[in-house]
């Protein structure tokens, strides 16, 4: 009798568990997803023409291909060397915004690639795995990157570099951030805008 009563037990725990493994998987599928990605999620549903099944496989492929990636750390050396070539770029745009914009590109891949992320030579697949653990922040390195390689506009480019400094800070910060954090950093921590390029001409020119 107590046999059969530890055998019922044990069935109704394993369904209980099979159970709540759906739910949970299901959860990841949808809400999780959407939670980890954010404005990612709402771009993959869009480039899937409102399908959402679609959109959840493609994300949920990324995960598995970069969920389990360790973000290697910078030394304070490294650290330092690309804040300062960070600051060398946008002294730069004023006098030539494509350069300065191609140069940061490049520097933000060079910075993803030293914190252990695919090589930015296979920047879809780079951005892919940044997706996955920086996803409010990759929309400007897409951007960036875009600007980089086509005629833009001066103000274009200006904007794609201001949004682009979110990931750059997010890589290069001593500690990861929050990947639930909807707000990019601010260069404060106060809320005050990031980096007004338009700002620098200004001070180059030394009149006022």
């Amino acid at each position: 009798m107590i046999t059969v009563v530890v055998i019922a037990v044990l069935v109704i725990v394993l369904v209980a568990l099979r159970y709540t493994g759906r739910g949970r998987a299901r959860g990841s599928g949808g809400r999780g997803l959407k939670r980890r990605f954010g404005p990612e999620y709402e771009r993959a549903v869009a480039l899937q023409n409102g399908d959402v099944r679609a959109a959840e496989r493609e994300l949920g492929e990324r995960v598995r291909r970069h969920g389990s990636l360790q973000e290697q750390p910078l030394s304070p050396e490294d650290r330092k060397h690309y804040v300062a070539q960070w600051d060398s770029v946008q002294e730069q745009f004023v006098d030539s915004p494509q350069k300065a914009v191609t140069e940061a590109d490049a520097l933000v891949a060079r910075l993803a690639r030293d914190r252990g992320f695919p090589d930015g030579e296979q920047f879809e697949e780079q951005l892919a795995a940044l997706s996955v653990h920086h996803a409010y922040f990759v929309q400007g390195y897409r951007s960036m990157h875009a600007a980089a390689r086509d005629q833009s506009g001066t103000e274009e480019m200006r904007e794609a570099m201001v949004e682009a400094r979110s990931l750059f800070e997010a890589l290069v910060a001593e500690r990861q951030v929050d990947a639930d954090r909807r707000r990019p950093p601010s260069p404060d921590g106060q809320g005050h805008a990031p980096w007004p390029l338009t700002t620098r001409r200004h001070a180059k020119g030394g009149s006022t």
